[in-house]
């Protein structure tokens, strides 16, 4: 009986000890979940048994932990427990985290444990950092690079591309050994850069062994070919990828170019796309579009057991950048750019029935390329005479439209009723005001015919009629003609430009900023956008179409200011905007064009302190075909005073409309 009542203790002790037993294993679990969560892996080492600390220090143990979970970026770490297996000593397990490469879920984890003095311990392995992980493993993280979108013209040109890019570089351990100094000389004559430039590489480079990259260069350029084949000189050319450029300066302050990302950009840029080697776009529509054209990096974690033998834990597949397509036409583009004889000013074409923008030029520009490849010597000594002009973008600037403006002020006086075409102005002399109380103020005009009508005020670009039928509409008529035209008018290209004004404050509330104003000085600013549009209505049947910069698929032309004058009005403009071309005393005479009726205007906007003093004069021309309807361009030259005149504008405007319609 003894011996029976003693087996019965013994089993339900056995069967207590067990209970307890799980109870005590599932806090083990938890501890294991908490301290792998919160990246306490010493804390997590004094979890392991006695067998598993033999086979790994603690040093070693948290340096891999925290060298993988970093390295993969591991975060929002959860695990699941599943039930105790008491028989073989093991907890299944699933967990979940994100990663830089997406999620990873997995339920096939099983944590180990074991008896040890009376406390149940860890056993571990590698496999509960990945199941399928085993010593030796390697966790590795691969990057597959994006490719950037490119930019293309209307035509299928592509203006920014990822191609190849040359680097031109030394082999220090055989280029030392024979006419060092003359080959310095020979590379930098070739290259135009300084010879302290290569002897600076050359200096902080410790290992004659590596590579000493000079600079980088297009593979076409001239300047490549008297380098190549001469490695047995220690001179080498390695090739790359890199940004690209359609190599003329036409394109410069359109496109932008790319650099690598810094610091600031970095802070606010989006951890999932950029890195510190990151490529992103500085300027133009690299950087505009930024978004669009860069695209996504692909990014793989696996775990590498040889080369051969790979296992994918989370990936996302790259997504490249999406190309942009413009409107632009390239060859128009470097015809008005080529013309402007590096003038400092702006000039846009826009297509009148589809507000598709041909052309958009600052001038003087500079070529993208130099900020993927090198600045010669030359260049820099040419942009340091121009004073660095070439940093302003002149098209997305705003100026004083000058005698342009004369478009709209005789328009909202025929719309009105104001202006009769066929009444006549008494005018005498070159200076006018209102009355005394303009006190020193006077307008004055270049013409000096007595008897003015709308026709020969627009030939002859009289401010003094502009200035008195503006005064004769008043402020109200005035402001209220002017929306039907694109001043004031935000134009949404996808390219920032300046607002356009009638002025600061939006009213003309005294007499002579509202004279002036009609004749397009005061305080209106336009940008060369706002004149070609507003033009381009003089060959659409009196409709201002929307800009467009960016073409898709899908994309219809549109109207932004419909029948701006009617019909019989639309024809008054015409004949007089062509008598400005077409009659040999008009002030566009040089622009004219055998066989090709051309509607335009000459402007002179003069820039000066106050009145009487001697000030800058801007020139502009803008000119239209009224026939084929197939382009309005406006052109806009600073400082004409000291050089080519608003002669000269015209001239330049008649060479690229001639030009471009013969093709």
């Amino acid at each position: 009986m003894k011996r029976i009542l003693g087996i019965i203790v013994a089993l339900c002790l056995s069967l207590l000890s067990g209970c307890s037993s799980e109870d005590e294993v599932e806090p083990l679990f938890e501890n294991f979940e908490e301290k792998l969560i919160n990246e306490d892996y010493e804390g997590l080492y004094s979890l392991l048994s006695t067998e598993s600390q033999a086979l790994i220090t603690e040093a070693d143990f948290v340096t891999r932990y925290t060298n993988i979970y970093s390295g993969i970026q591991a975060s929002n770490i959860k695990l699941e427990m599943g039930e105790i297996d008491t028989e073989n000593y093991m907890i299944p397990f699933s967990l979940s985290m994100d990663t830089i490469a997406g999620p990873v879920n997995r339920s096939d984890y099983q944590f180990p444990f074991v008896e040890e003095e009376g406390e149940w311990r860890l056993v571990w392995t590698e496999s509960l950092i990945f199941p399928t992980m085993k010593s030796g493993d390697n966790i590795r993280v691969i990057t597959e690079q994006a490719t950037r979108g490119s930019i293309i013209d209307r035509y299928g040109v592509e203006l920014a591309f990822d191609g190849i890019i040359s680097t031109i570089g030394i082999y220090p351990a055989i280029f030392d050994l024979d006419k060092k100094e003359e080959k310095v000389e020979e590379i930098a004559s070739l290259l135009d850069i300084s010879p302290e430039t290569i002897i600076n590489k050359l200096d902080a480079s410790s290992n004659p062994e590596h590579f000493v990259p000079i600079v980088d260069i297009l593979p076409d350029s001239s300047r490549l070919e008297p380098l190549q084949n001469r490695e047995d000189e220690g001179i080498l050319i390695q090739n790359k990828q890199g940004r690209s450029y359609k190599d003329h300066e036409a394109f410069g302050r359109l496109l932008g170019y790319v650099g690598t990302i810094n610091a600031e950009e970095l802070e606010t840029a989006d951890e999932l796309v950029y890195n510190q080697n990151s490529i992103i776009g500085k300027a133009g529509l690299e950087q505009v579009h930024e978004k669009v054209l860069r695209g996504t990096p692909g990014i793989e974690v696996y775990i590498e057991r040889d080369q051969h033998n790979i296992e994918t834990l989370a990936k996302i597949e790259a997504q490249h950048g999406e190309n942009v397509y413009l409107s632009i036409d390239s060859n128009l583009q470097q015809k008005v750019y080529e013309t402007m004889g590096g003038e400092r000013g702006s000039a846009t074409a826009v297509d009148p029935t589809t507000g598709e923008i041909l052309a958009l030029v600052s001038s003087p520009s500079y070529n993208s390329n130099r900020f993927t490849t090198y600045v010669t010597r030359t260049e820099q000594l040419r942009r340091e005479e121009i004073d660095f002009a070439d940093e302003v973008n002149r098209f997305a600037s705003l100026y004083s439209p000058g005698s342009t403006f004369k478009l709209l002020t005789a328009a909202i006086g025929l719309e009105n009723g104001t202006i009769d075409p066929n009444e006549a102005k008494a005018i005498n002399g070159r200076n006018w005001q209102k009355d005394s109380s303009w006190g020193n103020y006077q307008i004055t005009r270049v013409n000096s015919q007595s008897s003015v009508a709308l026709r020969e005020a627009i030939k002859f670009s009289d401010n003094i009629y502009f200035a008195m039928e503006t005064l004769d509409m008043g402020s109200e008529a005035f402001m209220t003609g002017l929306e039907r035209f694109t001043v004031g008018t935000e134009l949404n290209i996808g390219f920032p430009l300046g607002q356009s004004q009638i002025n600061g404050s939006g009213t003309l509330d005294n007499d002579i900023l509202l004279a002036d104003s009609g004749y397009g000085q005061g305080e209106v600013l336009v940008t060369s956008l706002n004149v070609a549009l507003d033009y381009s209505m003089l060959a659409n049947n009196g409709h201002i179409m929307n800009p467009v910069l960016l073409l898709s698929d899908d994309l219809q032309p549109s109207i932004l200011k419909e029948n701006v004058v009617s019909q019989d009005n639309l024809q008054i403009l015409q004949d007089a905007f062509l008598a400005v071309v077409d009659e040999s005393d008009g002030t566009g005479h040089e622009a004219q064009i055998e066989g090709v009726r051309i509607a335009g205007k000459s402007g002179t906007a003069e820039i000066k302190e106050a009145q009487g003093d001697t000030g800058r004069q801007n020139g502009w021309f803008v000119a239209t075909d009224i026939d084929s309807s197939q382009i309005s361009l406006a052109v806009m030259v600073e400082d004409v005073q000291d050089g080519i005149g608003t002669r000269g504008v015209v001239q330049m405007v008649g060479e690229i409309l001639a030009d471009y319609l013969d093709q």
